[in-house]
């Protein structure tokens, strides 16, 4: 069971940036728009009746500020009663902080995970198999591509290289190649936060946490603010076959988002976002512990070229979206058996850092025994039109 408080999961930086969440309210039978600050956490909801609401404002951490809200607790109540073993459920607890956006992903946006993905398909989906193909692709393809701008004249000599050498893989052609790989993760709302349970296809044999950092993004095109993120993959479905990514992506609690959302403002730009390490750790109750991070400012496309290869003229997003910006993190310690790599067992806790965005904290369940999602959209326009907040 997962415990936690503040210190656990806020920034180095506590309260001092613009901070929104989304909270259920168990009297008012749905969820509430927060701003979480020194004083408490302020339901807002009466001015935003959604995130996706506020983040089309002009300046959504100005018009945050200039709004007070009604105090409904102290942030580190709501967030203890979070985690679903211990939870009260006539209190308040966390959401993920994201609502009407849709939950897009980028992906193969490292050359370090860029070459995993090939290993993955090589191996069809079998870990056992990865440790001699990894080094094959190393020996072929190098392990160093950062350097190597993605649509490039040099990118290109690359691939024709390698499809002389019948060595090109569809995760080169999204890594190096002019387009990249964005797609839906998982349905609108449906996304879990700090304290929850994440979910595992139940079928799943080699899987691993992805951290990442989410860009929250307006109907304009305008990243607004940043969460972290844990984009959960199926390392043996989608190696298998690409056909079966949402499979391997989108299943029950398969989407954590959290702990809050980071607007930006004057402690916080798009600038920190290139800079920022991300942090990971996975602890087991077999006394196992995964370490790793991912460097932004070692990803092969800018984040403002990735959300301007998800929006614009040939598709819009009238509510948003937050988008996923994918990982350098692709595990290869072995667990169990040698050569086998990582894959999760049930009941690891898996953490997500970086200083500026907190911490995202999951317990890992099966997507089977992780708790239903039952709140849709539908849901969310009758509880919010009922409030009169609409």
């Amino acid at each position: 069971m997962i415990s936690l408080t503040p210190k656990d999961v806020l920034p180095e930086d506590g309260t001092a940036g613009t901070l929104v969440g989304r909270v259920w309210l168990p009297q008012a039978g749905g969820p509430a728009v927060v701003a979480v600050r020194a004083d408490g956490v302020f339901d807002v909801t009466a001015r935003f009746p959604t995130v996706s609401a506020l983040c089309e404002e002009a300046d959504p951490a100005a018009a945050l500020r200039a709004t007070r809200g009604e105090r409904i607790g102290d942030f580190d109540a709501i967030l203890a009663n979070t985690p679903p073993d211990s939870r009260d459920r006539a209190k308040p607890h966390l959401l993920a902080p994201v609502d009407l956006q849709v939950l897009k992903a980028a992906g193969v946006t490292f050359a370090i995970s860029m070459l995993e993905r090939v290993i993955e398909e090589r191996a069809r989906g079998n870990p056992s198999s990865a440790e001699a193909i990894r080094k094959e692709v190393v020996r072929l393809v190098g392990d160093d591509l950062s350097k190597l701008k993605p649509g490039s004249e040099q990118a290109m000599r690359l691939k024709q290289v390698l499809i002389d050498q019948n060595a090109w893989s569809q995760y080169l052609e999204v890594g190096i190649g002019p387009d990249a790989e964005v797609f839906t993760k998982a349905p609108t709302l449906s996304s879990v936060g700090s304290g929850m349970d994440a979910g595992l296809h139940p079928k799943s044999t080699w899987n691993n946490p992805e951290p990442e950092v989410v860009l929250v993004v307006s109907a304009a095109g305008k990243i607004v603010g940043a969460a972290l993120g844990n984009d959960v993959n199926l390392r043996d479905f989608e190696g298998r076959s690409a056909l079966l990514l949402s499979k391997a992506k989108d299943n029950n609690a398969s989407c954590a988002i959290g702990p809050l959302l980071r607007l930006f403002d004057q402690t916080f730009s798009l600038d920190d976002v290139r800079k920022m390490d991300v942090g990971l750790t996975v602890r087991g109750a077999d006394g196992f512990v995964l370490e790793g991070h991912s460097s932004i400012s070692k990803i092969s496309r800018d984040p403002t070229d990735l959300v301007a290869q998800t929006i614009g003229a040939v598709h819009q997003y009238p509510d948003g979206f937050a988008l996923f910006l994918g990982t350098m993190f692709a595990p290869v310690k072995d667990r169990d058996a040698k050569g086998e790599g990582f894959t999760h067992k049930r009941d690891d806790i898996v953490t997500i850092d970086a200083p500026q965005l907190g911490k995202l904290v999951n317990r890992m369940r099966g997507s089977d025994e992780c708790e239903p999602w039952t709140f849709g959209v539908g849901a969310l326009m009758k509880n919010l039109a009922q409030r009169k907040v609409l």
